[in-house]
């Protein structure tokens, strides 16, 4: 109870430093990435014109002072033992997985019926089933916690029932560029030889059930023979996927009393047991810098991503961070505004909540803003963008 009270005021301190425009004021607990984050911060009040200025809440980058506002929030809880490792958004993510049964009993029905088919598929339905599952990955990433302030966002609906009618909302569609890039590697690929697909998670909960799905169709398909996660170290966003969170994940839908569902759990294990599935958490994923820093504040990260012959970043957050944040004209070349962070041919998959937004036609985005003020923020609109050689 202590500890509580503790984490408790440590919260308060911080709400208000926040609602009052304090200064940002470096971490104090010794953490993995205490020294970085305050070298970010004497960084960030660097760019200041004035000697004494100081970063503030009301005047920084939003990108940088919302990650702070998490980082913050775990220096709380770690500043109180024996509450250190407790994860403040635990039950909403889990409520948002219980919420979404209906919806993760249609997804494993319909891959056990698919993976049955698999072998007999000709090309065309293959690819046809590879663009279906790429597209129920996307609308999954509409569940996102930190946008609805913790409120439910399950899903609650047959999302594969509503992917026609979902297609006009798909503003950039680079699947085509997917397709031929790993049909082509398992076309040309040796009997030993790997193809390597990369999920830069988001989401845990139901999107990352339609991130599993699509992995396991990946492998069950040979256009992969391993699939790599990566997810955060901290609680980050509300709901972004930690380890805890996917090991839960797993075992909650291999211990379900639905017979498809519990078979993807159990197949899912066995993947993780042979090592055809990894999951890699690194520090960097939870610190303030946009992508194009990696290969410099976390070489070691961007060394393992070159060895994917495919990277798929999951949402919004990612889509911020590799795009830097900033306020891109529409029609700017998303390979531009990645600003030289390019380990391997990468495709951002998001539904869009923040007003950011490249690589559109010239004039679509002023359409858009036009005629639907809030496209850019309501998670309406989804992208598929892809970096790579064609």
């Amino acid at each position: 109870m202590e500890a509580e009270k503790k984490a408790i005021s440590l919260l308060s301190k911080l709400r208000n430093e926040l609602q009052t425009d304090k200064p940002i004021i470096p971490l104090v607990e010794k953490f993995v990435d205490t020294d970085i984050w305050n070298q970010y911060l004497e960084y960030q009040q660097s760019l200041l014109n004035e000697s004494d200025g100081k970063p503030r809440w009301f005047h920084s980058p939003w990108l940088f002072v919302e990650c702070y506002m998490y980082r913050r929030i775990h220096e709380a809880i770690i500043q109180s033992p024996p509450i250190d490792d407790f994860d403040v958004f635990k039950e909403s993510k889990d409520q948002n997985f219980f919420e979404s049964q209906e919806s993760i009993i249609a997804l494993c029905t319909h891959l056990q019926q698919l993976l049955r088919a698999v072998e007999d598929l000709e090309e065309n339905q293959l690819k046809n089933e590879f663009f279906k599952l790429l597209q129920i990955s996307l609308w999954g990433n509409k569940c996102d916690l930190s946008l609805s302030g913790g409120e439910s966002s399950s899903q609650k609906t047959n999302v594969i029932n509503s992917l026609e009618d979902l297609k006009p909302f798909i503003l950039v569609d680079d699947t085509e560029h997917l397709w031929t890039l790993l049909s082509n590697c398992k076309k040309t690929r040796e009997k030993a030889s790997v193809v390597r697909v990369d999920i830069v998670l988001d989401n845990s909960g139901f999107e990352l059930v339609t991130d599993l799905i699509l992995a396991n169709f990946l492998l069950s398909s040979k256009l992969a023979t391993e699939i790599h996660f990566y997810g955060k170290t901290i609680p980050w966003f509300v709901s972004d996927t930690t380890v805890h969170d996917f090991n839960w994940l797993i075992e909650q839908v291999k211990h379900s009393n639905h017979k498809w569902v519990s078979t993807c759990g159990a197949d899912w294990e066995s993947l993780i047991k042979t090592g055809r599935w990894v999951y890699h958490d690194h520090i960097f994923w939870t610190l303030p810098h946009e992508y194009c820093a990696m290969s410099q504040v976390a070489p070691d990260l961007y060394t393992e991503l070159q060895k994917a012959h495919l990277i798929l970043f999951k949402g919004d957050l990612n889509y911020r961070k590799l795009t830097g944040d900033r306020k891109w004209e529409f029609s700017v070349p998303f390979h531009q505004a990645l600003n030289g962070f390019h380990p391997a041919p990468l495709c951002s998959i998001r539904t869009l909540k923040a007003e950011i937004q490249v690589g559109l036609q010239p004039g679509q985005g002023e359409q858009l803003m036009a005629s639907e003020p809030d496209w850019l923020t309501a998670g309406k609109y989804g992208v598929f963008q892809y970096d790579g050689p064609l």
